[in-house]
């Protein structure tokens, strides 16, 4: 256990986090172009939902800490590179599921930049607050 949770620091990863989710916020606001492209292409409203997505948002959120985390990890241990390989190879998977999934390729590149762009804000925290 000591080798994920040794020696991090926690101030970056939660920063990591909350900046990513605020990008989020921004990337898929469906007001902004990129909103409005992610939604279309997936096939959800411009509209606010009746029902708040919570479990898609926890989901999110606790997906956005691990990563954020496993830069921490990589970071501590000088194998940045182990993260942005396994971070490309996730958005190239995800990407793929979305497109199996009849998405457009708008929504792909949204939801790629979201993550190539969250890991470079995690990064960053990790080299400002780590």
């Amino acid at each position: 256990m000591e080798e994920i949770t040794g020696d991090i620091s926690w101030l970056a990863v939660i920063v990591g986090m909350v900046v990513s989710m605020g990008f989020g916020f921004l990337m898929f606001d469906p007001k902004r172009a990129t909103g409005k492209i992610w939604a279309e292409g997936v096939g959800v409203g411009l509209t606010p939902p009746d029902k708040f997505p919570a479990l898609a948002m926890g989901m999110n959120t606790l997906g956005l800490f691990c990563m954020s985390w496993f830069v921490g990890v990589t970071a501590k241990s000088d194998a940045l590179l182990t993260v942005i390989l396994a971070t490309v190879a996730f958005t190239l998977l995800s990407g793929a599921h979305t497109l199996f999934s009849g998405s457009s390729k708008g929504a792909v590149a949204v939801s790629a930049s979201f993550w190539l762009v969250s890991l470079l804000l995690m990064i960053l925290s990790q080299g400002l607050l780590g």
